[in-house]
C-alpha cells in the first residue's frame, strides 16, 4: 500500500467523489463539485447505477461533461439495489491503494454509514452530500455533511451571503456552537479563538457552515446576536458568548 503521508505537503489533496446515482439528484452536482474543489483535486469521479434505467438519463448526460466514470451495476434482484455494495467495494479498494486523501459520497442513503465510519477510522475525511431528510446517523458519520438544497440556495445568490429570511438558525445550531464555546479555552474577558471554537464544533458533529447559507464561520457567528466577534491582539478573530 502506498503511504499517503509521504506526499509533498504543498500538493493538493486527492479527493474521490463516489455518486449513488440511484439515490442522488443530478440537479445539485455543480454545487457538490464546487465544495469538493475547495478541499482538494477531484481526480476520481464515479457515478454508480443501472444505466439502462430511463431515470438516470440526466446523470448519463452529465458524465461526459464533468469527466465522471459511469459504473454499470445491474439490478440483480427486483427491489434490491446492488449499487451500494459496488460503491463500498470500490471505496475500500481506493482506501487500500493509499493514494486517496478524502472521499465525497453523494447519497442520502443511510446504508453508507458503515463505510463512512470505516474510512474515518483510517484518518480520511468523508464529505457527505444529501438531502435534509438524510438519516442523522449517516450525517454524523461524515466529517462534514452538506445539505444539497442549502448549497443550491447559496449558489443561486451569485456568491452573496444568505438573506436573513433564508438563514436557518435552529436550536441544534445554537447548541453545537454553545457547547463548542464552553469547551474552548477563554481569556479573562471570556473570548476564545474563533478557529478553536470551530474545530470543537466540527469534532462533535457533521456541522458545516454552508448548510446555513454562509461560506465562513465568522460570518455565521456574526449573524447571531448570541456572540461578539472581534480581532484579538494577534490579529486572529476571537469570539465571546453574550447570552
Amino acid at each position: 500500500m502506498s503511504d499517503r503521508r509521504s506526499r509533498n505537503a504543498e500538493e493538493e489533496l486527492n479527493i474521490a467523489l463516489l455518486i449513488d446515482a440511484d439515490n442522488a439528484s443530478p440537479d445539485h452536482l455543480d454545487e457538490v463539485l464546487t465544495v469538493l474543489a475547495e478541499l482538494g483535486e477531484i481526480n476520481i469521479r464515479r457515478a454508480y447505477g443501472n444505466w439502462r434505467k430511463h431515470a438516470l438519463k440526466t446523470w448519463g448526460d452529465l458524465t461526459g461533461r464533468h469527466s465522471i466514470v459511469p459504473v454499470q451495476q445491474f439490478d440483480v434482484v427486483k427491489g434490491k439495489s446492488a449499487t451500494d455494495m459496488r460503491m463500498v467495494i470500490d471505496a475500500m479498494d481506493l482506501l487500500y491503494r493509499g493514494t486517496v486523501d478524502g472521499f465525497g459520497i453523494m447519497s442520502s442513503d443511510s446504508d453508507f454509514l458503515p463505510l463512512a465510519q470505516r474510512l474515518r477510522e483510517d484518518g480520511l475525511p468523508v464529505y457527505g452530500f444529501g438531502t435534509a431528510k438524510t438519516p442523522v446517523s449517516f450525517k454524523q458519520a461524515c466529517t462534514r455533511f452538506f445539505d444539497v438544497a442549502a448549497l443550491a440556495r447559496k449558489s443561486g445568490e451569485n456568491g452573496s451571503e444568505a438573506s436573513a429570511a433564508d438563514r436557518t438558525v435552529d436550536d441544534e445550531l445554537l447548541a453545537i456552537l454553545g457547547n463548542a464555546y464552553k469547551a474552548s479555552k477563554r481569556d479573562e474577558e471570556g473570548y476564545t479563538p474563533l478557529s478553536e471554537m470551530g474545530q470543537r464544533a466540527k469534532a462533535v458533529s457533521s456541522f458545516a457552515v454552508r448548510n446555513y447559507g454562509f461560506t465562513r464561520l465568522s460570518d455565521l457567528v456574526r449573524s447571531l446576536d448570541h456572540y461578539d466577534v472581534k480581532k484579538g491582539s494577534d490579529g486572529r478573530l476571537v469570539v465571546k458568548r453574550l447570552r
